[in-house]
């Protein structure tokens, strides 16, 4: 695809999740540019868990006047790609291999579409956004959105309140599911 003056001014979001990206869009719009949400997490546990995310991610496209891309759930693909790491903790080598993985899968889609590309991934806490950049260096179209900052996580925790999005307590994985659950057990025992 050309770049047309449309695509020019447009960003592809990486969308991790609905209230995630609910936090990066009203930025990406308020700069001046368009954007096109792009969903894709293979990472996620299992299909019921891809659609709840899914749903609010499109949710949020709705409600932002946004197309929503969906990149097909390939859950054995992203296996593969962490195949070695499933005993890594959180923020570990697996978390960086699921970025790496999601993020060129994105950066595919951002070259076919021509268009640069972001990630709502920077929005979260318990993600390092320097990690993230040094991975997505690997692409001369993406661009750096830190949006932790200007309050970003705090806008996503009220946006999802306001369009009632699901929030997720994991990062998607089965993985990150058991440690969160051994995590939680721990609290309450």
């Amino acid at each position: 695809m050309l770049m047309d003056q449309k695509t020019e001014k447009s960003l592809l979001l990486h969308t991790c999740c609905g209230p995630c990206a609910s936090g990066c869009i009203g930025r990406v719009l308020s700069s001046g540019r368009d954007s096109v949400m792009y969903f894709s997490n293979s990472n996620l546990c299992d299909g019921e868990e891809y659609a709840k995310r899914l749903a609010a991610a499109r949710t949020v496209a709705d409600h932002f006047g946004l197309e929503l891309i969906a990149d097909p759930y390939d859950h054995n693909a992203w296996l593969a790609a962490v195949q070695g790491l499933e005993n890594e903790p959180e923020r570990g080598a697996r978390c960086s291999a699921c970025f790496r993985f999601s993020l060129t899968r994105t950066a595919e889609m951002a070259q076919h579409l021509g268009m640069p590309f972001a990630t709502s991934l920077t929005v979260s806490p318990h993600k390092n956004s320097a990690v993230i950049f040094d991975i997505a260096a690997a692409w001369e179209h993406f661009e750096p959105w830190d949006f932790k900052k200007k309050d970003g996580f705090r806008l996503s925790i009220e946006n999802s309140r306001e369009l009632g999005l699901y929030r997720q307590n994991f990062c998607g994985c089965e993985f990150s599911r058991h440690l969160n659950t051994n995590h939680q057990k721990g609290k309450t025992e």
